[in-house]
């Protein structure tokens, strides 16, 4: 405060005659509108807090004790040599009613709480909680102060209220957990204030940032002259350039289309109040300060053009007045609290006196430190009660049973656990257009599977469907993409590979053919491709069974990748079966200095019928070339005992496809029957859903054996009646 003092004597400044001038202005701009003109239009129905029953609070929120008054007496001191000093600024936020009309300082509304979840021992899962549980009020005028301020408990019981509202829970939470906090008032652009995200990206649809690529740091390395450049091949690249004009007429279409779709200039931009939380660095070792938006719960750097300054901020121990300029919004502020030309603080925390004075400036200087009083002051403990939350409101923190938020050409949907049966607790839809018409893409989010599924894409427009799974499935199922659970419509499935024995990774299958990727092989085979057949359309007719009723295999192909410890020329690269056309062909990898891989090919001899276990090999039925290899590895000897090799293994594959086949057609039946019989795990710590659980269990079984007991007394009635008309029957006769 001794740098307004100092300005007040020097004289004003053209630029305090204009913040004069346009102080002057806001104040009539803020008297010309009304409440209705300038309240935010808001979904959510109106809730009457007049009519909300205060008669069971505790005796602190309908009274103040003797150290509260004389706290309200300073606050009071404080803010007339405020208001006295810096006439233009706005009234601070200090002691407004509660909820029983009683005035209260707004640092003993503060309650610092551990609740005891560990989601809320970190300032995302506060901030996701409060933003989660609470529904947004708007301030019944966006450019003033509200006239109270309620308890935490109230807040949590009604579950709703406004950016105050949400900032005071927040910072309560987040003190309890020991981060160094506070409440912050100050003014944010219209968007912040009233909750649109419209123009913003989902959260859930960010790509992550690309990590820059360092530099090469050897400022020394040679430069090599640039590559000469034909003048002849630039003209005619301007020419094509010229011939794309229709495309870049398209892109300024698109941007003129973005343009109309940025919202409206603001009236009353810079002038609309909010309430968010600041967390200064240090403590639970936050590395750098930042800000939090209570609506959202989303994190906020301090120099984000979203929020357009500060009047004032508070903990509970204390009050600060930001003395900083704020034309330009948050992004040049010091948030250094001990520095007292950027921030007057109301309650000393040493011993000197405080620098406001009691008289006016006018007086001499005696009378001014006569004036001095003594603003150490400890502040009383806080009038609100503990703040609880069981566990099942904190398992089902929708009021309404579900929360959607639309975002720019998206819509996210939020659910509490075990609300839906299958366990869906958020979704993402995408859009083509921004009237959320058209749509392109669903993303789900699942907890609490036994299937252990926690995500599902849908693409819309391919209605391609695409599963992922935690470890630990049955079937090491990583992830599952299919447009249909019916067998050869087109299937991709990728496991948790480190858990197999065969280093499987990635499988894709379809009616002709399948795929197969491996990894960390000991053989350093990484894929193979199967050629599949159509089956024989007599016996399919005959209404045989698909798995007896294979499909033939036309051909297998393997690629392998270098062996370091064999010479290149044995060491195989690709590897093919044609199965039906009886022909094997070994490719080889290529040296430093070859250019033409080496290759042995085995042919079956025109004419000759094939015989089972017999391995005919002549000269005119393998062709072998190896330019570099010794010459054992060229005579016949060696290339039978390959063949035979080779003949071994391509039986060996013949049954490995089959298996392949078979485990894809368990793992459609395994999805179909988790898809038609979902079950949702219940932690063994969860005593209150576990009895649920059970007795929806026992409610199940009771159903069940009443109706298989009436189904049992039907078909005996049914039995004595036709006994009674057999008997009936053999009397006439």
């Amino acid at each position: 405060m001794e740098a307004l003092e100092e300005t007040e004597e020097v004289g004003q400044t053209p630029e305090d005659a204009n913040s004069l001038n346009s102080s002057d202005f806001l104040d009539d701009l803020e008297a010309d509108i009304t409440v209705e003109e300038a309240s935010v239009p808001s979904d959510v129905p109106g809730f009457d807090w007049s009519s909300i029953d205060t008669s069971h609070l505790p005796s602190s929120y309908k009274t103040n004790s003797r150290q509260e008054k004389e706290l309200l007496q300073l606050a009071d001191h404080f803010l007339e040599q405020y208001t006295h000093l810096c006439p233009d600024r706005k009234p601070l936020f200090i002691h407004p009613v509660n909820e029983c009309g009683v005035q209260k300082f707004v640092s003993t509304t503060l309650r610092p709480t551990l609740l005891p979840f560990p989601e809320l021992y970190y300032w995302s899962g506060c901030a996701s909680f409060v933003c989660d549980y609470l529904i947004m009020e708007p301030l019944k005028c966006p450019i003033t102060l509200p006239s109270s301020l309620y308890s935490p408990t109230t807040i949590l019981k009604y579950q709703r209220g406004n950016c105050f509202d949400f900032t005071v829970l927040l910072c309560s939470l987040l003190i309890g957990a020991g981060y160094d906090a506070y409440c912050v008032h100050g003014y944010a652009t219209r968007e912040m204030c009233s909750l649109d995200q419209t123009q913003e990206v989902c959260p859930l649809l960010r790509k992550p940032l690309e990590e820059p690529k360092e530099e090469d740091p050897n400022k020394y390395r040679i430069k090599y002259p640039l590559e000469p450049q034909s003048k002849f091949e630039l003209q005619q690249k301007d020419k094509k350039e010229e011939e794309t004009e229709p495309g870049q007429e398209e892109e300024q279409e698109e941007e003129v289309v973005m343009e109309v779709e940025k919202p409206k200039r603001d009236p009353l931009h810079g002038l609309r109040v909010h309430a968010w939380v600041l967390v200064l660095s240090g403590k639970r070792k936050v590395p750098e300060t930042f800000f939090i938006n209570p609506f959202t719960g989303n994190h906020h750097s301090t120099t984000d053009e979203c929020f357009l300054g500060i009047e004032s901020i508070w903990n509970h121990s204390n009050y600060w007045v930001n003395m900083q300029d704020c034309r330009q919004g948050c992004k040049d502020l010091s948030f250094d609290l001990s520095d007292s030309i950027c921030w007057e603080i109301m309650f000393s925390e040493s011993n000197e006196p405080s620098q406001l004075p009691t008289e006016s400036p006018k007086k001499d200087t005696d009378d001014m430190e006569k004036g001095e009083i003594d603003m150490s002051f400890e502040m009383p403990l806080s009038w609100v009660a503990p703040i609880k939350v069981s566990y099942r409101e904190y398992e089902n923190p929708f009021s309404q049973g579900k929360k959607v938020i639309l975002y720019n050409k998206a819509k996210l949907e939020k659910w509490a656990a075990y609300a839906n049966g299958d366990g869906l607790v958020e979704r993402v839809t995408v859009y083509a257009d921004s009237d959320c018409t058209e749509e392109v893409e669903v993303k789900e989010w699942f907890k609490h599977r036994e299937d252990l599924l926690y995500m599902r894409e849908v693409n819309k427009q391919t209605q391609l469907i695409t599963d992922y799974f935690r470890p630990g499935h049955p079937l090491l199922l990583k992830a599952h993409s299919y447009t249909s659970l019916e067998p050869e419509t087109g299937h991709t499935v990728e496991y948790y590979h480190t858990a197999r024995v065969d280093g499987l990774w990635k499988r894709f299958e379809n009616a002709t053919e399948m795929t197969e990727y491996f990894v960390g092989r000991e053989d350093f085979l990484h894929m193979r491709h199967i050629e599949l057949g159509e089956r024989d359309k007599k016996v399919q007719m005959a209404g045989i069974r698909t798995d007896a009723n294979p499909r033939p295999i036309v051909q297998i192909k393997e690629y392998f990748h270098r062996n370091p410890e064999k010479p290149a020329d044995e060491d195989t690269e690709e590897r093919i079966f044609m199965v039906i056309d009886d022909i094997i062909q070994l490719t080889y990898h290529l040296e430093v200095h070859d250019t033409i891989a080496s290759k042995v090919v085995f042919c079956r001899v025109i004419g000759r019928e094939k015989r089972e276990d017999e391995i005919f090999l002549s000269r005119e039925n393998s062709v072998t070339y190896k330019p570099w290899a010794p010459e054992k590895h060229r005579n016949m000897l060696y290339l039978y005992n390959l063949l035979w090799e080779l003949r071994a293994e391509q039986k060996l594959l013949k049954q490995q496809v089959r298996d392949s086949e078979a485990e894809m057609l368990n793992i459609l039946t395994v999805r179909e029957h988790e898809e038609a019989n979902i079950k949702l795990s219940v932690s063994m710590y969860n005593t209150a859903r576990r009895g649920q659980q059970h007795e929806a269990t026992v409610l199940k079984e009771e159903q069940k054996s009443s109706q298989s007991s009436l189904e049992n007394k039907n078909q005996l009635i049914r039995g004595e009646d036709e006994s009674l008309t057999h008997h009936t029957a053999t009397n006439s006769s």
